[in-house]
């Protein structure tokens, strides 16, 4: 599994693609990861948002 920020109001911004945290993560691990930084690091006003996603998903980025 894969650890990454994307946009927390889900805009596709060209200051804000999605950004890589950690990759090849058990899931279960990668969960909590996510859960902890969310918690420490993002609120409903927080323009980053941490998410799981599976190790084939590619990063999104704006492209005009």
């Amino acid at each position: 599994m894969k650890i990454i920020i994307v946009d927390n109001f889900d805009r596709e911004l060209v200051s804000h693609p999605d950004r890589l945290v950690a990759e090849n993560v058990n899931e279960r691990y990668a969960k909590e990861i996510a859960k902890f930084l969310n918690k420490k690091y993002s609120s409903d006003y927080s323009p980053d948002f941490f998410r799981v996603v599976k190790d084939n998903y590619k990063l999104r980025k704006f492209i005009p």
